[in-house]
């Protein structure tokens, strides 16, 4: 399965990328609605980073590890969850000028649910909302960071 959000920010790619590398970036994306605890934050972007957050799925906690996977300064990296909710996850962070002072912010995510075909015909449109939801507030929190400095 394929998930891809696409927006356009009215601030420089080096800008925009330069957000996803401060300490604070994964805490700042993290919505509110989401109850989660950042048990080791990225300490970079570079391959071979890892980062662990325990989140709430429905009632129960779960623990996420992802692993930085590529990592192209000023353009795109990539990470994959080794422990998680999902059968498979592979996420792209894609950033690309479209002028001085514009560019556009690509989240490419290819996943798989578990238990195969049942959680594809059960979960599909519940993971799309979902991500569709997190993305939206993602793609926001980094446009007003951006564009405004907050």
């Amino acid at each position: 399965m394929q998930f891809v959000k696409t927006s356009v920010i009215h601030a420089s790619a080096k800008t925009v990328f330069a957000f996803h590398e401060a300490p604070d970036a994964f805490a700042r994306l993290q919505p509110p609605w989401q109850k989660s605890e950042i048990i080791q934050p990225p300490t970079s972007l570079s391959v071979g980073t890892i980062v662990v957050l325990r989140t709430k799925i429905g009632p129960f906690w779960q623990t996420i590890e992802a692993e930085h996977v590529a990592y192209e300064p000023g353009v795109m990296f990539a990470d994959r969850m080794n422990r998680g909710p999902f059968a498979a996850w592979l996420h792209r962070h894609i950033v690309t000028e479209r002028g001085p002072d514009e560019c556009t912010l690509t989240d490419q995510i290819e996943y798989e649910l578990p238990f195969g075909a049942l959680g594809r015909l059960f979960g599909a449109g519940v993971a799309k909302r979902q991500l569709e939801k997190l993305f939206e507030y993602r793609h926001e929190v980094t446009r007003r960071a951006c564009e405004t400095g907050t």
